[in-house]
């Protein structure tokens, strides 16, 4: 079975490079990697241990982000390596002050695994809810370096608990220990022999409940928010917005922002034709100065500034419903507005926690969204309380980080002194 895994991480990044002149991602993702190693051995001191952090991308980097700090808190003085899988972690945040180095994550093949391990020399090794990389691990656990996977997430379909999955299933054994996200995984984990692993929760609550308190204030954006009900649209796809343009037209008083997941340019054009009164809006271009934009949709051309948007929001639509699955729900709910989002959330335990609250509601079609919209913009109590149970369920679930860190530190990193 490994030399079927060993082909297709071959292939995949044939495919890659030959893409690459033709798409941006996959253009970064083959760039990134170019000579990749030999960089990584002049920027890190190979005898000076490190702490290695791996995400597979933005979204996993700010779900660990709230342990990351934890450790640099408590470990101010020892390296922290990061490396990223996918170029929208990588590129967004290569240069956090968070970490001493940022890289990309080489192809997972056995030279290359004890090529960056022997590099980076870590001592502990901390990976945030999935990718499961079988040499990188194996890799780890025969230099002895403990191995920790915090917000770890397992459904019954994934290819650990199906028959044919023995290859994967040893991966996992590599682990030092799991922190789970629910009962549902530690449970999966134990059908397989596994109970080095324990409920901690999800450290995306941690992330998202100081939003409300530590995000950037907007003038612009608030300049454009004023004397309207405003909708945020969070991580669009051509689907979602689709979908807004019919809402767009049905309920004509209130704003729309769009921040689409994708914002190369081709995109971005699609949406001004969807909606011709649109203006742009990022940090290199400001479109809105000393006066109320006449403009009712406002679209984000950047990465990096969601996060914030929804304060101006009284209600959030998240996009990706309508395709491989919907994107961040608690960022949004975290400010305590109801959430919106289309029918392909049964991987998020979040989106049907709030479903099943009251917080989130799911959309199949035009008409179920405008239904739903309608009900929330006319009843303002029920609009409230909706959003006070979505920030509640926030509020509620936060303290993963806590547990983690505690153990974290009793095994691994000496005294406790964080937070003293």
């Amino acid at each position: 079975m490994w030399i079927l895994y060993l082909a297709g991480i071959k292939i995949y990044g044939l495919l890659i490079y030959i893409l690459s002149p033709f798409n941006d991602k996959a253009k970064k993702w083959s760039r990134g990697r170019r000579g990749l190693l030999s960089r990584i051995a002049r920027e890190v001191d190979p005898d000076s241990q490190s702490i290695w952090f791996h995400f597979a991308s933005l979204g996993e980097f700010e779900q660990g982000r709230p342990v990351l700090e934890g450790i640099r808190l408590h470990r101010p003085n020892t390296s922290i390596v990061v490396t990223f899988y996918s170029p929208s972690g990588y590129e967004i945040r290569k240069n956090t002050p968070l970490a001493d180095h940022v890289f990309y994550l080489p192809e997972d093949t056995p030279a290359n695994a004890k090529a960056l391990i022997r590099l980076i020399n870590p001592s502990l090794a901390i990976f945030t809810k999935y990718e499961y990389w079988p040499f990188y691990f194996r890799t780890l656990a025969s230099h002895h370096i403990p191995l920790y996977l915090i917000s770890a997430i397992f459904r019954p379909d994934q290819v650990f608990f199906k028959p044919y999955g023995g290859f994967f299933r040893k991966t996992l054994t590599y682990v030092t220990y799991f922190f789970t996200q629910n009962q549902d995984s530690l449970n999966l984990l134990a059908r397989l022999g596994l109970t080095n692993a324990s409920l901690a929760g999800d450290t995306r609550f941690d992330r998202v409940s100081t939003l409300p308190e530590s995000r950037k204030h907007i003038p612009e954006i608030e300049l454009f928010a004023k004397e309207a009900p405003v909708l945020v649209a969070g991580s669009t796809w051509p689907a979602d917005e689709a979908l807004l343009v019919n809402l767009h037209i049905r309920f004509p008083d209130w704003k729309i922002i769009i921040a689409p997941h994708e914002i190369h340019e081709e995109h971005l054009r699609s949406i001004e034709k969807l909606f011709p009164d649109a203006v742009r809006f990022s940090k290199r271009s400001k479109p809105i100065t000393h006066h109320p934009s006449p403009a009712t949709v406002l679209l984000i051309d950047n990465i990096g500034m969601l996060s914030s948007l929804y304060a101006y929001g009284q209600i959030a639509y998240i996009g990706g419903g309508f395709g491989a699955g919907i994107h961040n729900t608690l960022e949004a709910a975290a400010y305590g507005i109801p959430v919106i989002f289309g029918p392909n959330y049964r991987k998020f335990q979040e989106a049907k926690d709030l479903l099943a609250n009251g917080g989130g509601f799911s959309v199949q079609s035009t008409d179920e969204l405008i239904a739903v919209f309608d009900n929330l913009s006319a009843d303002a109590s029920h609009r409230q309380h909706a959003g006070q149970t979505a920030g509640r369920y926030v509020r509620e679930h936060a303290g993963a980080t806590a547990v983690i860190l505690h153990l974290l530190v009793e095994k691994e990193l000496g005294s406790n002194t964080i937070g003293e």
